[in-house]
């Protein structure tokens, strides 16, 4: 039977990606895994992964043409002379394709929400529990982002000035619906402390020489901190689903990184599961395709708690935007005298000022256990 490729989803902000070009060719052979394509999104170009091995039976989208998330890419089939299938045959396909890809928990929580697996989108050619978790969040806010798009468009009239309208580009409309995310459905707060430099640099210093990296990890150091502190607090690591607080179960830190006009939000995913040293070796790996405009599906999306620095322009204050489903993201910016400045962007509907302090007081001072 015919094995379709699904154009995916980066984040639950974008519903078209655009078809950047294919590594494979009709006839070729497939292996499970193998790389097959590359879609751009707002943020990043993104490998597509084969789901299953297979022989390429032909192409549905085009490069350079956008597509709708959620579509046929193209087909595998057993062997070179099988056909591909009617249109109609398509949604029965798909539906079969995601079964015998679900894993075992992630059926569970389906049926405990009664939704069928079709609706979700798949994370790099699987569903799993974070893929319906990402389904179900989106979800919470669905209703009310479309009154308030429709109110929106009720009042958005050109300004009584001469300009002209220019469109936005992908990676402009996808910073615009992320603000408007922050906008209109997290109840954003900001705090900001002063804290001592010196132990941090000590402590990156000593890393550095006893694992023979050429620079001082500082800023990694200081998510790995940020990850402990989100095991020890669970409220941080949430967001709002409906009227509950929803705390995800991995701590998956988004770090913002700008490559060029781009400005990413890079995340290295279940990061609690490793040690201080391997999470630093993971960071920087992420960071380095990032720069190269070179993130999988899910290194670009997913994020359930954020850390942004802006010290390295010497900016000694910012407030960062809230990611999507996220309610805490990290502001690191420079300071003066041997002090630093550490603060947070929060949402106020998951945490309050009191935790949003104490959290940076432990912030700011390196675990050196």
């Amino acid at each position: 039977m015919a094995t379709a490729i699904y154009v995916p989803r980066i984040n639950n902000n974008d519903d078209e990606v655009k078809v950047l070009a294919f590594d494979v060719a009709i006839g070729s052979k497939v292996e499970n895994g193998q790389i097959v394509g590359q879609v751009e999104t707002d943020k990043a170009v993104l490998d597509v992964t084969a789901a299953a091995a297979g022989f390429v039976l032909g192409f549905v989208a085009n490069p350079d043409e956008v597509v709708k998330v959620g579509s046929v890419m193209l087909w595998l089939g057993e062997n070179v002379d099988e056909a591909i299938p009617e249109p109609q045959e398509t949604s029965l396909l798909r539906s079969t394709a995601k079964n015998s890809e679900i894993t075992a928990k992630a059926r569970l929580l389906l049926a405990q929400n009664g939704l069928q697996a079709e609706l979700v989108t798949p994370i790099d050619g699987r569903i799993t529990v974070e893929a319906v978790e990402r389904y179900l969040a989106a979800q919470g806010g669905a209703k009310a982002e479309a009154t308030k798009a429709t109110e929106s468009r009720a009042t958005d009239v050109l300004p009584d000035v001469a300009g002209n309208q220019v469109s936005l580009s992908r990676e402009e409309k996808g910073m615009a619906a992320t603000v408007t995310w922050h906008r209109d459905f997290a109840v954003a707060g900001y705090i900001e402390i002063e804290y001592e430099l010196g132990p941090w640099v000590e402590y990156a210093k000593q890393f550095q020489d006893k694992n023979g990296l050429l620079m001082p990890p500082l800023l990694p150091l200081m998510a790995w901190r940020l990850i402990q502190i989100a095991q020890e607090k669970t409220h941080l690591n949430a967001t709002i689903v409906g009227n509950k607080r929803y705390e995800y179960s991995p701590v998956n830190l988004g770090f913002t990184i700008q490559a060029g006009e781009a400005l990413y939000l890079a995340v290295v995913r279940n990061a609690q599961t490793q040690d201080e040293l391997g999470f630093v070796n993971a960071l920087g790996d992420v960071l380095r395709r990032a720069a190269g405009h070179n993130l999988k599906e899910s290194e670009a999306s997913g994020a359930t708690i954020g850390f942004s620095s802006m010290e390295r322009w010497k900016v000694t204050r910012h407030i960062p935007i809230l990611s999507p489903h996220t309610s805490l993201m990290i502001a690191h910016a420079a300071g003066q005298g041997g002090k630093g400045v550490l603060g947070a962007s929060y949402d106020h509907r998951v945490l309050n000022g009191g935790q949003v302090v104490a959290m940076l007081k432990k912030l700011a001072v390196p675990n050196k256990n």
